[in-house]
């Protein structure tokens, strides 16, 4: 599986590629998986470009997008678009259009309460395991681990990425049994996404995660993103 990761918490200084309203990221979802992708992942945005889990940013967008894709669409449930855990809870439990998935970043404070609305309300779980946090210690004794839909281990190291995506993934053992996406960031973004085709990992990959191609051109679309993932990951896969 190769996620898009359309967004991310980007904004307009990071170029006019990076989708920031609803018709934009629609738009965008739509052409990534044209060009191959089989899942989404979104970070809402506010009319001034700033991530939100408002009912009405989330439903706006889940909206526009499912209405030019058929494929699962996910959003973040990130500590930075709602710093307060008793009101990220609410934002949460308040939706009023459910996306298929939220990712829930482990490491955060809050997590296991916003996971455990987000299993309550039918909302697949992204458990989200950052490298360089105790993410994956809390996961491995955490009662919620085989309740969600996939781990997501999020290598944020960008100089030895290789080495730390290895490193994640011990720390995360068996991960309660549940499937891997693994992905980087930045410079590590494709490094990290060649060793995920080599050990038949899910990966993810877009203008969240990095906003240029392996040949270190300037994406101009999550589309074109994906199309070079699919290369490098179809080629790491035969490779392994």
């Amino acid at each position: 599986m190769v996620q898009v990761c359309l967004n991310g918490p980007r904004g307009a200084a990071d170029g006019t590629a990076v989708p920031l309203t609803p018709v934009s990221m629609a738009q965008a979802a739509a052409e990534a998986v044209a060009a191959g992708a089989t899942d989404i992942h979104v970070h809402p945005k506010t009319p001034c470009g700033r991530d939100s889990l408002s009912p009405r940013v989330v439903a706006a967008t889940l909206e526009a997008i499912r209405a030019r894709v058929s494929v699962p669409v996910g959003v973040t449930t990130g500590a930075w678009a709602e710093p307060d855990p008793a009101a990220r809870l609410a934002r949460v439990r308040g939706w009023t259009v459910l996306p298929d998935h939220a990712s829930v970043n482990w490491h955060e404070p809050g997590a296991e309460e916003i996971a455990a609305a987000l299993i309550d309300l039918g909302v697949g779980v992204e458990a989200g395991i950052w490298s360089g946090t105790d993410a994956a210690a809390k996961f491995a004794v955490s009662p919620l681990g085989p309740k969600v839909l996939r781990v997501l281990a999020e290598v944020t190291d960008t100089d030895a990425a290789e080495a730390a995506a290895r490193t994640l993934l011990a720390e995360l053992g068996t991960a309660h049994g549940r499937p891997v996406l693994l992905h980087g960031e930045d410079a590590g973004a494709w490094p990290v996404l060649r060793l995920a085709g080599r050990l038949g990992l899910a990966t993810r990959v877009g203008l969240e995660d990095t906003l240029v191609l392996p040949d270190g051109r300037r994406a101009l679309s999550n589309a074109q993103l994906v199309a070079g993932a699919l290369a490098q990951y179809g080629w790491a896969q035969r490779s392994s």
